[in-house]
């Protein structure tokens, strides 16, 4: 059994909706919600829902790459995601939910990039795919509340989710 642990962090809108994606499969050891990206030190979710920070709201993945690689990550993390929105994610409007991928080191940016080469290949979108690829910078986890939402406050996550479009969106592009 490996005991590697690799990071992997990706935006997507409200990250309410980008934990349960990864949260299911062996190799996944944790999900954490939180913010990076920005030029606030250690901030609040009051001050990044403001947009002002700089911060994308995102979830750090940590992960065993020999059970569960990157790949993989990639492979579910776009078909969460409008590739074409740069002002937020389904209903969540705002920088702080734009969609990016931030690469850990090069092997993790280059498998990005190749993915999203073969999203603009595939035709898939009319629109040009806007989803940056970025460098890791300082992860800061969001407050308590914020972890696990989908779990622990399962009617709410359920409501927030039926209301985005997010489904929908996923449905339509990516089935």
């Amino acid at each position: 059994m490996s005991k590697q642990t690799a990071f992997a962090t990706f935006a997507g809108g409200c990250f309410w909706c980008m934990v349960k994606p990864f949260d299911q499969f062996d190799g996944i050891h944790q999900v954490v919600s939180g913010y990076m990206g920005g030029h606030v030190a250690d901030p609040t979710y009051e001050q990044v829902k403001t947009g002002e920070t700089g911060h994308f709201e995102v979830v750090q993945i940590s992960y065993d790459p020999e059970v569960f690689p990157y790949q993989k990550l990639l492979d579910i993390y776009w078909p969460q995601v409008d590739p074409t929105d740069d002002g937020g994610q389904f209903h969540d409007r705002g920088s702080q939910y734009r969609a990016a991928i931030f690469y850990h080191d090069y092997e993790q940016k280059q498998l990005a990039e190749q993915s999203k080469q073969a999203i603009i290949d595939s035709g898939r979108f009319e629109k040009p795919i806007v989803t940056e690829i970025l460098p890791a910078g300082t992860f800061y986890p969001a407050e308590t509340y914020h972890q696990d939402f989908y779990k622990k406050n399962k009617k709410a996550y359920q409501e927030d989710r039926a209301k985005s479009g997010r489904d929908e969106f996923i449905e339509s592009h990516w089935s």
